[in-house]
């Protein structure tokens, strides 16, 4: 085992990693940008070297600074996280040739899977079904218009070099085709230096499912399952649970056996993810992309698998086979998380930097945080917004939605807006309870948002009329003569009518 570990990232994966390293007895060893230098990940590791200034090109992203350091250190070993250089060939092969170890796949296996066209020919030579696209990246916009011609529209352009959505546009009809290939090439260009593009068909009503894979130095290859990743703002996961609530024992095994044989083709070594698309209508699914690294999303699998990932990275990396095989895998419960940015949901989710006033954390069973914040922390401007993961597991779905939406009520951030607010809207809702989902449940979602709201003011406006009639009529002296009804005196009409309204209005005001 590695007696100190560099981890080359910072917020709450950093702080997950340092506190797999500390399971381990293991050193923990972090690095840190310049507004970084009072970070969590900082505060919680035995070493920190800083790296440089305040953005990622400057800090984060230099290999150089971070190699030194971990030598200066005296750490074996480097652990990436996610983002960053978790995926960057160049920086693990540096590593290996800095006599270290990288915990993570081969650089070879990296370059493999890191384009998506040659992920998609190693995919199809795997036996793995594909969505009907191109496997090689188009030259122009004129054969983009070909090809969509011979699958029929709608058609979905990607950066072959892309993640995340970046270089990704859906694509309704041939009018919209040029300007969208090119806007796709320059949206690649600038997020990945790389212009390929490359065609899919659209699948309707699909739902976005990986497998978590596993594997070790010695041939082994084992899945763990999959999680449903369909809850997405602009192509990026928000929330995430395990399993997808599809929950079908067949198409898990299915798409399990094809997730090994694509790794297996590429002679991987360490935890992946292999990403499908499925149709919610016949279930079939289609390969995606392989993401060469440790996923946001991987405490659900943690929950229901009962299996430590990034221990398990530590220790394949070590040269240990791995704890567990396809048989020891089982899925217990069911578990679902949601990423709390600094964002404010209320203005398009922009990033809500500035300094944490107030931080009170859930807890209670089933519940976990993993976080990478504290009360008095500053959210930077420099870096992605994600300040927790918040997780929840029960016995059943139902029971997962429940504690999630007691944790998600306990949460409290104050001196930023988050999305949290956005997500208990989320978790009341309908189609969420349902588990009908597919990648276009937040625009559908935000849409019934909108039209709630409008029959609410229009009900409020209502209701601002009578009580104004009734005001006036009162005003009149209407009300201050009694009707005789049977020889008894009764309330004038409008005064009761005008005291429904108010009361029916006031209690609109509590509840909001």
């Amino acid at each position: 085992m590695f007696r100190k570990i560099l981890i080359a990232n910072r917020g709450e994966i950093a702080v997950r990693v340092i506190r797999a390293c500390r399971d381990l007895s293991v050193s923990p060893v972090a690095v840190y940008s310049e507004p970084d230098r009072a970070a969590l990940h900082v505060r919680l590791a035995d070493e920190a070297f800083p790296i440089g200034g305040a953005t990622s090109a400057e800090s984060y992203l230099r290999i150089d600074a971070i190699i030194d350091a971990t030598v200066r250190s005296g750490a074996e070993a480097i652990h990436p996280g996610y983002g960053f250089l978790a995926e960057n060939a160049g920086f693990a092969r540096a590593v290996r040739d800095a006599g270290l170890t990288f915990i993570g796949p081969p650089p070879e296996a990296m370059e493999a899977m890191g384009s998506k066209t040659n992920a998609r020919a190693k995919a199809q030579s795997a036996g793995a079904p594909l969505v009907p696209g191109t496997i090689a990246p188009l030259s122009s916009s004129n054969e983009a218009r070909d090809v969509a011609a011979s699958f029929g529209y709608p058609v979905m352009l990607k950066a072959a070099a892309g993640g995340g959505g970046k270089g990704m546009r859906l694509v309704a009809s041939e009018d919209d085709l040029a300007s969208a290939f090119e806007s796709a090439q320059s949206e690649a260009m600038a997020a990945f230096g790389d212009r390929e593009i490359y065609l899919e068909k659209a699948i309707e009503r699909p739902r976005h499912i990986e497998i978590q894979i596993f594997a070790d130095t010695h041939g082994n290859v084992v899945h763990l399952g999959e999680r449903e990743c369909s809850i997405q703002r602009r192509h990026q996961k928000v929330i995430e649970e395990c399993p997808s609530p599809i929950n079908d024992p067949t198409l898990r095994a299915r798409m399990g056996e094809a997730a090994v044989r694509i790794t297996q083709a590429v002679d991987y070594v360490g935890a992946g993810t292999i990403e499908f698309l499925v149709s919610d209508l016949t279930h079939e699914f289609y390969f995606l992309e392989m993401n060469t690294r440790l996923q946001v999303e991987h405490p659900v699998t943690e929950l229901v698998t009962g299996i430590d990932l990034v221990r398990e990275q530590i220790t394949v990396a070590a040269g240990l086979p791995l704890s567990f095989t396809q048989e020891d895998v089982s899925w217990t419960g069911h578990a679902i998380e949601c990423r709390v940015y600094a964002e404010d949901p209320e203005n398009n989710f922009l990033p809500s930097p500035g300094r944490i006033t107030h931080l009170s954390v859930p807890a209670g069973a089933g519940i976990r945080d993993d976080g990478g914040v504290y009360e008095g922390a500053e959210v930077s401007i420099y870096y992605d917004p994600m300040i927790s993961k918040l997780a929840a597991w029960g016995r059943t779905r139902t029971e997962a939605i429940d504690r999630l939406r007691r944790a998600l009520d306990e949460y409290k951030v104050g001196g930023i807006k988050t999305t949290l607010p956005f997500f208990r809207e989320i978790v009341r809702d309908e189609e969420f309870i349902e588990g009908r989902l597919d990648t276009n449940f937040i625009p559908r979602f935000i849409e019934r948002r909108h039209t709630k709201s409008e029959m609410t003011n229009e009900q409020t406006h209502s209701d601002m009329a009578l009580i104004a009639a009734a005001l006036a009529y009162e005003e009149k002296g209407g009300s201050a003569n009694k009707t005789q009804q049977n020889g008894q005196a009764q309330p004038n009409t409008w005064r009761r009518v005008g005291r429904i309204a108010l009361h029916r209005a006031r209690a609109k005001h509590v509840d909001s």
